[in-house]
Formats: structure tokens, sequence, C-alpha cells
């Protein structure tokens, strides 16, 4: 049964030492002994001692050795040991600290010393465990708070988002497949040198998180314009337009009160950028080349290719050939050209995407022509 006291090993090949150390420790620890290398090696595995008084001369295999396999397990690398050794050059010592020793005492023994160093060693082991032990539980509040953050983003998004689906009976899987466009999109152009050093792993996963947010804006467009089920009057068109306006304003509200690091950074740039195009020619600020920021050009592409598979009461879904031949025409004047020409190498991973979230038969068997 334990003690509660600290465990000392001592470890001498001299009776006389042994009983010195015994006496001097054996009132305030529980002192275990062995007399040379490989019994303290066994010692140390029956019963890890919290520190070791080890000597250096002995025969066979000395405390250097002894010391050198402690250090060499894992099982054994925290335990503290003292060297016991009536050498006082500094050569030896010097080796000893390399091996991992954490002290020397020097025969013969100062009692007073001996318990004074012992007392010390065992306080800081105890210091260093106590820390180590609060740093895994700051760990594991720190990744229970990250893994909170996370979810509160994702419900915080997705609430939003199907928000906006409430108010478009056209959006259906639509806010799932474009989300999933932008990061197949995004991870075929991490690699390439105009974009590393904005598409990092981090960023593509915001950009994921984020996309859904797009169209938030259409919470503001009137139900007259937003289900008109024929083209859009002139008027009624620059009336749709300021759905990237209401979402860049209603993101920016939330991201103000959440700081300048607020994760709706990236929804704030694609809501209000998403339809602005390469030439110029697109709004609501005419933005052109590259002022239109990456998660904007990114989400020009996947919204466009969505728009054009997909069912409309207005037209039927296209194929997804016919939709690729458009994407590649749009090159340079509605999208930026390395967008696509990153989109073509994976534009059957598009089609995979797609298929995984139809909102129609219909849609599905144009997919497939």
């Amino acid at each position: 049964m334990s003690t509660g006291k600290a465990n000392i090993l001592v470890v001498d090949d001299t009776e006389t030492n042994i009983d010195i150390l015994v006496d001097a420790l054996d009132k305030d620890y529980e002192v275990s002994v062995a007399m040379d290398g490989l019994g303290a090696l066994e010692a140390v595995a029956a019963n890890p001692p919290d520190l070791i008084l080890l000597d250096i001369m002995m025969p066979g295999m000395d405390g250097y050795e002894v010391c050198q396999k402690l250090k060499s397990d894992s099982a054994t690398i925290e335990i503290p040991v003292i060297f016991l050794t009536a050498l006082t050059e500094l050569e030896s010592k010097t080796k000893g600290f390399k091996l991992g020793a954490v002290d020397y005492i020097t025969k013969p023994f100062e009692i007073l010393e001996v318990k004074a160093r012992v007392n010390t060693h065992l306080t800081l082991k105890e210091a260093k465990e106590f820390l180590r032990n609060q740093n895994a539980i700051l760990e594991q509040k720190v990744e229970e708070r990250t893994l909170e953050l996370a979810l509160t983003q994702d419900v915080t998004i997705h609430s939003l988002a199907s928000l906006a689906e409430t108010r478009d009976n056209e959006t259906g899987g639509h806010i799932r497949r474009t989300q999933n466009y932008v990061k197949a999109l995004a991870e075929e152009l991490k690699n390439h040198p105009k974009f590393s050093q904005v598409l990092d792993e981090q960023t593509i996963a915001l950009l994921h998180k984020s996309a859904p947010l797009h169209d938030i804006g259409k919470v503001g467009v009137p139900d007259s314009i937003l289900l008109k089920p024929g083209k859009l009057l002139p008027e009624e068109f620059e009336e749709m337009k300021k759905h990237t306006v209401y979402g860049r304003d209603a993101i920016l509200t939330a991201e103000k009160s959440l700081g300048s690091n607020s994760f709706l950074h990236f929804a704030r740039e694609i809501a209000h950028t998403h339809q602005e195009k390469w030439d110029g020619s697109g709004y609501p600020q005419g933005l052109k080349g590259e002022e239109i920021p990456v998660s904007g050009r990114l989400m020009a592409v996947a919204d466009v290719y969505d728009a054009l598979i997909s069912k409309r009461v207005y037209k039927p879904p296209f194929p997804h050939s016919k939709a690729v031949l458009i994407i590649e025409e749009g090159k340079g004047k509605h999208f930026d050209p390395h967008m696509v020409d990153a989109f073509l190498p994976i534009k059957e991973r598009f089609k995979t995407i797609a298929l995984g979230h139809c909102d129609h038969e219909e849609e599905r068997a144009a997919l497939q022509k």
C-alpha cells in the first residue's frame, strides 16, 4: 500500500554508502536499494522510483551506462538521476550532465546536502509534473473551445443560409453544391504560384464554410421579383442586383460585432462580389480583373455552373457538357482565366458533386447526357 511518500532508489556497490543514505532518507521517503547497474535497471522496471541516487564507479555496468539506458527509454526518461561520485573532475561531471543527470553529490557524503538536493529535485519534478498536467488540461480546454466555436460557425452559417433558402423555392441543393464546387476549385488552385499564398488549408476551409451565404441578400428582394416565373424587367433586374449589397451589409453588421478576424470575412466578400465579372461588366461595383477578391472569382464559376445545370421555371437544366462549354467560353470575359484553367481538369468532379445533391430527376438525367 502506498504511504504517499516519494520513492528513492539508492544504487551503490558499497554497503557502507547504502547504509548512510538509507539512514539519512528513510524517515522521509520510501527507500529501495540496488548494488549494481543491472540490479538498478531491474528495480526501476519493477517499481519506477521518483528519484535515483546513482553511483558512477561500479563493476560491470557503471552509472553512466545505467543513466544512458534510463534516458533512452520513454518510460523512465523523466526520472531525475543524481550521480554519487568521488570524481571531481569537470570532464566527468560534464559527461554525466550530457547523459541527462540533474545533479552530482560528491563522496564522502554530507547528510544535510544529500537531504537538501533530494528535496530540491523532487520538488522540481513535482512542479514539472504539475505544469505538464496543467498544460494537458489547457490543451483539452482549447480543443473543446475550438470545436465549440467551429460548431457555432457552422450553425450560424447554415441557419442564415436556410433563411435565404426559404425565400427562394429554386435554391434547394444549390447552397450545398456550390460550397463543394468552391472547395474543389480552391484545392485545385492552392499550388498555383498566383494563389498558393492565399489559398492555404485554413482559408479553403473557411471558403467552404462561408459559401452558403453567397445569396443571403435575397431575403431583401421583394417576392414579386425573387419568385417571378418569367424574365425580369430592367427595373426589376436592377432591384435583384441589390441582393449583393443587402448580403454584404447584413454580414458586415454581424462581422463588426465579432471583430476584424471574424470567420464571416469571406462570406461578406463572396456575397458582395460573386456577380462581378473579369471584364468589368458585372455588378454591383463593376470590378475588373484582380480587383475582384479571389473568393468572389471562385464563387462566380461555382454559381454559374450550378445555375446552368439546374432546373429553373424559365429554363430546363443544361447538360454537363454544355455547362462546361459555356464556362470555357467565359474565360477572360466572365471568369478569371486561371479559374477556368483550374476548372477544366476537375469538371468531372463538379459533375459528381452535382449528382450527389440533385433537386430533380430531370437535372440528374441532364447531367448524364
